[in-house]
């Protein structure tokens, strides 16, 4: 089974066990608690649009196709996550923000993941709202 295989599956079970637990649903983020959430993330990344920090500006991610921001250096990992099909749709920013060295075996981001999954959720629609800010 290729690794892209293995996590859509990941994600399938993912979405399923979070459907059956009465869970929060992925449409229900707060993109203002998101923000105050993305400060988590903003030692390294940005959303605006061109600013790379450590991490690549995260300007329009979502639906965005894997390691695709010019002028970035990405770890091979990344690159081939993305040359794979890789898409940083909500379901894959939800599964990678919650182990980002579990999701993508030898990336570069050094972040523990958010375990909470309403912050992932919130961080999401922050995403979603910000593209460009």
């Amino acid at each position: 089974m290729t690794t892209l295989r293995r996590h859509r599956l990941g994600l399938a079970i993912l979405a399923a066990a979070t459907v059956l637990a009465g869970g929060p649903t992925l449409a229900e983020g707060d993109p203002a608690a998101g923000k105050k959430a993305f400060r988590k993330c903003g030692a390294c990344h940005t959303v605006q649009a061109g600013k790379n920090r450590v991490g690549p500006s995260l300007a329009g991610i979502v639906d965005r196709q894997a390691g695709s921001v010019e002028g970035f250096k990405y770890s091979k990992a990344m690159l081939n996550f993305g040359a794979g099909g890789g898409i940083w749709d909500a379901a894959t920013l939800d599964a990678y923000l919650a182990d980002p060295r579990g999701f993508i075996k030898g990336n570069k981001m050094a972040f523990p993941g958010m375990k909470d999954a309403q912050e992932r959720t919130d961080v999401i629609a922050y995403l979603k709202a910000a593209d460009g800010e």
